[in-house]
């Protein structure tokens, strides 16, 4: 956590609570607090999940840095409600064998993962594994962004300001960035090829500037399924927090009555590729093995924190992932170790395409 403020007046409607905060040197009111309870970096999160004793974690990590934290509930056998996309990306063998070995659950908690998982579960009686024949494919939809309509003349012109504003969501810079770029959508059709154990060809992309569909499957018989709710990240959390049980809640709900609230006129559009190369990039790497999806996120973070610096422009941030990803990263993904080694060799490449 980085907000002191926020975490410390958290700790104080919790007394009980144990906090964790990035830096020390900015602590601010929690030095007045049991030293106990508050734990400071990433070794201090990794204690304090090992302390908390928790039924289920939330980890809304933003990047590679939820990776270890993932396989740290897991390792202490607390079920994992995952809205850290990177976790599945980069190291979903390691996070799936310890969910099992520690006989812990994996609950989507991203908006169109958290609606594929609920609608797998309802229609295909297949659970979260999707083994059967019944699904024909996964629809996620994304917003487009705020440059959804733009010319590459004008992608080309776009600024850190712009593409900050998104037109729907609230999320972090990095997180809002990706979405722009659609790179965010690349990061989640890895995901949903890993967690719902389906061929890239079985995942496509819609564009749907509403976010009123959080996603949809089809079945073989070609019955399309969605799941419908105003764009409330507290309904997917919600959801995750009570699984397996359905618990009322007052988020999200859509009114049909009444016409100021009701989601008439909904719009899908095919995601243009060639404009949004991010996207296609994602789906190159699925295809060409675990490595690459390490490297395409590694690449995609670098630089995204170059643009935000204003080192690049917008469009150099899928042609230095695409720089990054020409490099051969075949192999296994099979230890912890070969993965942050491989991220940080990713992480550099994309640094000397950007200098």
């Amino acid at each position: 956590y980085h907000d002191s403020e926020g975490l410390c007046a958290l700790a104080k409607e919790f007394p009980q609570a144990i906090v964790a905060l990035v830096c020390k040197e900015n602590s601010g009111g929690l030095s007045a607090l049991d030293q106990k309870q508050v734990f400071y970096g990433k070794e201090g999160l990794l204690r304090a999940i090992g302390e908390c004793d928790a039924d289920i974690a939330v980890n809304g990590i933003a990047g590679s840095a939820g990776l270890e934290p993932s396989l740290a509930v897991l390792e202490n056998r607390i079920d994992l409600a995952l809205a850290n996309k990177e976790s599945v990306v980069m190291a979903w063998e390691l996070v799936h064998h310890k969910a099992q070995e520690k006989q812990a659950k994996i609950i989507p908690v991203d908006s169109e993962h958290s609606a594929v998982f609920s609608l797998i579960n309802q229609y295909t009686k297949s659970g979260s594994s999707v083994k059967n024949e019944s699904l024909s494919e996964i629809i996620l939809t994304a917003s487009g962004g705020p440059f959804r309509t733009f010319s590459n003349e004008e992608l080309r012109h776009v600024d850190v300001e712009r593409a900050l504003a998104h037109p729907t969501w609230n999320m972090g810079r990095k997180i809002t960035i990706d979405s722009a770029s659609l790179a965010n959508k690349g990061l989640e059709v890895i995901e949903a090829v890993r967690l719902f154990d389906v061929s890239p060809d079985k995942v496509s992309v819609v564009i749907h500037p509403q976010s009123i569909v959080h996603s949809m499957i089809r079945l073989c018989n070609g019955a399309l399924y969605a799941e419908l709710s105003k764009p409330d990240m507290r309904l997917p959390i919600h959801k995750a927090l009570y699984y397996p049980e359905v618990r009322a809640c007052p988020f999200a709900r859509l009114d049909f009555d009444r016409p100021s609230s009701s989601p008439l006129g909904l719009s899908f559009e095919a995601p243009c590729f060639e404009r949004f190369p991010m996207l296609r990039l994602a789906y190159d790497a699925v295809r060409a093995g675990p490595l690459y999806s390490i490297a395409y996120n590694a690449a995609n973070e670098i630089a995204v924190s170059a643009f935000l610096n204003k080192q690049i422009d917008f469009l150099a941030i899928s042609r230095i992932t695409e720089q990054v990803l020409s490099r051969d990263w075949s192999g296994k993904a099979d230890s912890l170790d070969i993965i942050l080694d491989l991220d940080k060799k990713a992480r550099s490449l994309a640094l000397k395409e950007i200098r």
